[in-house]
């Protein structure tokens, strides 16, 4: 079976428009979230992580008509241009596309938008990001809720495992929008002050905006300072709630747990765990159970809402990417927002940005429906390294 690997990446954030400056905002305790008192998207105030449209399209036109396109099509060509370019690839039909995204162009649905309805489909969206950059394969969509960019990687290993493609060009990006405002603020789930994922006085979750892209290819020619090599990874379903996961963190303890044997490691060689942590009440016990079932509660963890807020389809491949970083550069980010233990399971929550030799870390997402995606990761520099934890 060929091996898959994680390679050239882009964040475009609120912390900056490439990974570097982001990783490096982020090594200096920075965090993208503010403070917004804004009737036009919700009536009360919200805490979040938001790209002005206007620096968004300015950036934009420097390379096309800006017209053209919406926010969220402008914010993901411009990360995956940046990730294309430095892969040098040339894109025939053994390059694949994979856009994962929760809601895609809903903002076109408002009745300010400019453009035509159609624009919020899916399909649409693929279409438009394939057209753009000249892909020969058709794009394919995950939009799977919370999980949606870490079950994008998922998708792009199987692809290449099975032979279809060598490469896939993965792009993940969602809006703060009215409509996703005015849905969590329904479940009462909106913090208006900076999250606090695992802590004691947790409040709630924050919104955010972001465009992540990665290459995925089995060739070692292809490979940046950062890259990973998948070794495993899996998906569960807990089937437990439309907007609730298991009491018992049953799917995640399945998904994290198939991914580990796959990869042939224990918790004893998880280096690393970057958690899902959306800093509401039933999310952040599911995972403390279910790590704690895994025998992971003392393995450093983060949550890394606390600089981005939760940025729903994206967020997965934000925060895998920010984990490439970590385990090249040997730290540790701190889970920002946390300061006393608010779970009834023992973790190791990663308090402040600490040095650490890191070889192999776990990423896991949760998502409404009761998905869960866990992937097992390891630094390309340590592949031998790893049968000494099995």
């Amino acid at each position: 079976m060929a091996k898959t690997y994680l390679s050239y990446n882009n964040i475009f954030s609120i912390l900056g428009f490439d990974s570097e400056t982001v990783i490096e905002k982020m090594s200096n305790d920075v965090s993208g979230l503010d403070r917004y008192d804004n009737n036009s998207l919700l009536p009360q105030p919200f805490c979040a992580s938001l790209l002005s449209s206007e620096v968004v399209r300015e950036e934009f036109n420097k390379i096309s008509d800006a017209s053209k396109y919406t926010k969220l099509e402008q914010m993901l060509i411009l990360s995956l241009r940046k990730v294309i370019d430095a892969s040098s690839i040339t894109l025939n039909d053994r390059v694949g596309l994979i856009i994962s995204t929760t809601k895609g162009n809903i903002d076109v649905l408002e009745q300010e938008s400019s453009f035509d309805e159609s624009r919020s489909y899916l399909s649409e969206l693929g279409k438009t990001l394939k057209d753009f950059f000249g892909f020969k394969s058709e794009a394919i969509v995950v939009s799977n809720a919370c999980v949606s960019g870490v079950l994008a990687i998922s998708a792009a290993k199987r692809f290449i495992t099975e032979k279809k493609y060598d490469h896939v060009f993965i792009t993940s990006g969602d809006l703060v929008t009215k409509f996703i405002l005015s849905g969590f603020n329904s479940f009462q789930a909106l913090s208006s002050e900076p999250c606090k994922p695992y802590d004691k006085n947790r409040i709630g979750i924050n919104l955010g905006e972001v465009a992540a892209s990665i290459l995925v290819t089995s060739s070692k020619k292809h490979l940046n300072s950062e890259a990973v090599e998948i070794l495993g990874d899996a998906t569960c379903n807990d089937a437990n709630h439309i907007s609730g996961p298991s009491r018992t963190g049953e799917g995640l303890y399945r998904s994290v747990k198939a991914a580990m044997k796959e990869a042939g490691i224990k918790a004893s060689g998880i280096d690393y765990v970057s958690a899902h942590g959306t800093a509401t009440a039933f999310n952040d016990e599911m995972e403390a159970i279910a790590f704690h079932r895994l025998g992971l509660e003392n393995v450093p963890l983060n949550s890394l809402k606390g600089y981005f807020g939760h940025t729903l389809g994206a967020s997965g491949l934000l925060e895998t990417i920010v984990g490439m970083h970590s385990v090249k550069k040997n730290l540790l980010f701190s889970s920002k927002g946390f300061t006393e233990l608010g779970v009834s399971q023992n973790i190791n929550i990663i308090t402040s940005n600490t040095p650490k030799t890191l070889n192999v870390f776990l990423k896991t997402a949760s998502g409404f429906g009761g998905c869960n995606t866990a992937i097992v990761f390891q630094k390309i520099n340590q592949l031998t390294n790893h049968n000494a934890s099995k």
